[in-house]
C-alpha cells in the first residue's frame, strides 16, 4: 500500500484548520456515541455534516443529531468508492471501529478500512483528517497476544502509524477510558497516564481540532481535566 494522501489545490475550510464559517465534515462511523455527539456540536455551529453508517435503520438517529446519513460498507467497499463518498468535503473524521468480535474483522475495519479511507481522502483532494484513536495506542502497546484486546491494539497502532506517514494534514486524538459524563469543555492534554474522559468532551475536542491549525501533525492524548479545550489544543 502506498502512503498517499496528497493535498489539493481546492480551497478548504479545514485544510490548515479554520477559525469560523461553515465546513463540510464527513464522520466515518456516524452512529457511534461520540460520533452522534460530534455531529450535534458541528451542526449547531453551522457545519454541514455527513455521517457514514452501515445500517440504514440508523438513519433517523443520525438525522436527529444534525447529520446527513450515507449508507456505505467501509469494510468491503474499495478505495475508489470511498473516494467518491469523501469528495466534496473539507475534512474526514474517523470514528469507526469493529467493536470487538473476531481478530480478522477487527483488522479489516480498524486497520484496512481506515487505511483505505486515508488513501481515498488523498485521492479525493481532502487533506484534513482527524483520527479518533485511544490514549495508549502505540506499536509498544504491551498488550499480550493472548489478550482479547490485542487485535484492536495492533490494528489501531498500525493505522495511526500509517496516518502519520501520509502527507495528509492529520491529527491523532487519544482519549482515555470513555465515560457517559457531562461535557465540561475542560481536559488535561498533558497527562502522563490514561484516566477517563467523557464522550461529550471527546466530541468537543474533535470539533475544536478541526478548527485549530496547531493540532495538525500532532498526537494529542487527553483525560478530563481543568484546561478549556480550545486552550489545551492551541498549546
Amino acid at each position: 500500500m502506498s502512503h498517499m494522501g496528497g493535498r489539493s489545490d481546492r480551497p478548504s475550510a479545514c485544510g490548515r484548520g479554520y477559525r469560523g464559517g461553515m465546513a463540510r465534515i464527513l464522520i466515518v462511523g456516524g452512529h457511534g456515541k461520540v460520533a452522534l455527539l460530534l455531529a450535534r456540536v458541528l451542526a449547531d455551529r453551522g457545519d454541514e455534516v455527513t455521517a457514514i453508517i452501515r445500517d440504514p435503520d440508523q438513519s433517523d438517529d443520525v438525522r436527529a443529531a444534525g447529520a446527513e446519513p450515507v449508507v456505505f460498507d467501509i469494510e468491503h467497499q474499495d478505495r475508489a468508492a470511498f473516494a467518491r463518498v469523501i469528495a466534496g468535503h473539507d475534512a474526514v473524521v474517523w470514528s469507526a471501529g469493529a467493536g470487538g468480535g473476531s481478530a480478522q474483522r477487527t483488522h479489516a475495519v480498524d486497520f484496512e478500512a481506515a487505511v483505505r479511507s486515508m488513501d481515498a481522502a488523498g485521492d479525493a483532494g481532502v487533506s484534513r483528517y482527524v483520527m479518533v484513536s485511544y490514549f495508549n495506542s502505540s506499536p509498544q502497546h504491551g498488550i499480550p497476544a493472548d489478550d482479547p484486546f490485542h487485535a484492536y491494539a495492533e490494528a489501531k497502532a498500525a493505522a495511526d502509524e500509517y496516518l502519520r506517514a501520509t502527507t495528509l494534514d492529520w491529527t491523532v486524538l487519544g482519549p482515555s477510558r470513555l465515560t457517559l459524563g457531562e461535557g465540561t469543555g475542560r481536559i488535561d492534554a498533558e497527562a502522563a497516564a490514561s484516566a477517563e474522559v467523557s464522550r461529550a468532551n471527546v466530541a468537543l475536542v474533535v470539533a475544536q481540532a478541526l478548527r485549530e491549525p496547531a493540532t495538525i501533525h500532532r498526537t494529542i492524548r487527553f483525560n478530563d481535566g481543568d484546561t478549556p479545550v480550545a486552550e489545551a489544543l492551541a498549546g
